[in-house]
């Protein structure tokens, strides 16, 4: 950092403290309502969503080989082939936009394409097989397709976008990522092993993450019940396969690219969701500095203003996974047009303001304000168009 940018942070944090308004109460509230969100976040995503997401992107970092990811995701492989891999990817991973940016960091730097590692990004929370089957059940099942059919092409249409804009240079990135990456060497271990290890932790996150279901009926809900017994077993099936199976410099060296992600990732995300709990507050508390009435009275009807509001809204605004389906509920029945409820549904999963500054440390603000731009975009014009046709 320069120093006339310390300066201007010193500054900056005198003139915040000299003038903060302690004797109003929203903005009071505001600040315990940011402490209260982010103790929610560490309490309920920490441990069981972001920490498996730290190991795994540290196992792509190693153990994925190079060669497979320029074949599936590289700038050169065939664009019908790594895009329907990436835009489906939310079917698997039932994760939030915070969840997903450790594995999208992964592929980027082991030399994923710019267009593939997008729609991976945007997909992996959007393309959520529950949260899609939840909101059809509880919003109507036109608003469940719409959702759906739009998250896929979303990924799809988004990530081709971002390929055309900036692949001449992502080209030289990933050439560069060929050259100083060490060649793929025999690590004793066949196929066969490796797929059962990444599947073993892609399962620890599934299941440690599983939310409890509204219905207290139901596979899902039976799942629910079982799931810190499922994941005790894959716990220990996990050391079976590191103690057979890996080195232990390879386990090493697999620590250290988890650390890696996570110093890189975690500050900026706890950061994130303080800043959003004070803006917004927590997606069922009324206590943020920008009150829900303003947002909600501005998001009835169809107007191009309302879904572009509802989709700004959906992009900052925090939302942990299935929790945008209660609360659009609740916002339907204060008046929320059906289309602004689409363009929230779009934007709202796939981003938050936590996941832009992490998206903003791998992509730079270039590409990031470029991707954020797409989604708000696309799903103002989606809305609108599903809301003149509902």
């Amino acid at each position: 950092m320069k120093e006339w940018q310390k300066f201007l942070l010193i500054v900056g944090v005198f003139l915040f403290a000299y003038f903060m308004p302690l004797s109003n109460p929203r903005f009071t509230g505001a600040v315990l309502e940011s402490l209260y969100m982010l103790q929610d976040y560490a309490r309920l995503h920490v441990l069981t969503c972001l920490v498996p997401a730290f190991f795994i992107a540290g196992a792509i970092a190693n153990f994925v080989s190079h060669a497979a990811v320029i074949r599936y995701f590289g700038s050169e492989a065939k664009k019908w082939l790594s895009y329907a891999v990436a835009s489906v990817s939310g079917t698997i991973l039932a994760v939030c936009s915070c969840t997903v940016l450790p594995l999208f960091a992964g592929i980027y730097k082991r030399g994923a394409g710019i267009g593939p590692a997008v729609a991976f990004l945007y997909s992996g929370p959007a393309i959520n097989v529950l949260a899609i089957i939840m909101t059809a059940r509880v919003l109507g099942w036109k608003l469940g397709v719409a959702r759906a059919i739009g998250a896929v092409v979303f990924a799809v249409v988004i990530g081709l976008i971002m390929e055309l804009l900036f692949g001449k240079e992502d080209k030289e990135r990933t050439k560069k990522i060929s050259m100083n990456l060490p060649s793929d060497e025999e690590k004793g271990r066949t196929l066969y092993q490796e797929a059962i290890f990444f599947l073993n932790l892609v399962l620890i996150l599934i299941f440690a993450a599983w939310g409890k279901p509204a219905q207290p009926v139901g596979f899902f809900s039976t799942v629910y019940t079982v799931k810190w017994y499922i994941t005790a077993f894959l716990l220990v099936t996990l050391g079976i396969i590191l103690y057979s199976w890996f080195k232990k410099e390879e386990l090493v060296s697999w620590m250290g690219s988890t650390w890696s992600f996570a110093k890189q990732i975690a500050p900026l995300l706890f950061g994130g969701v303080l800043v959003a709990g004070f803006l917004m507050g927590r997606p069922d508390v009324d206590a943020g500095i920008i009150p829900a009435r303003y947002i909600s009275s501005v998001v009835g009807g169809n107007s191009l203003l309302a879904n572009f509001i509802a989709s700004v809204v959906g992009a900052f605004m925090y939302f942990a996974t299935l929790t945008e389906v209660p609360i659009l509920q609740g916002l339907l029945g204060s008046g929320m047009g059906q289309g602004p409820a689409l363009a929230l549904l779009l934007a709202g999963p796939a981003l938050s303001l936590p996941s832009m500054l992490v998206i903003n440390s791998v992509l730079g603000p270039k590409k990031t304000i470029t991707y954020v731009s797409l989604v708000i975009i696309m799903a103002t014009l989606t809305g609108y168009a599903f809301g003149a046709l509902a």
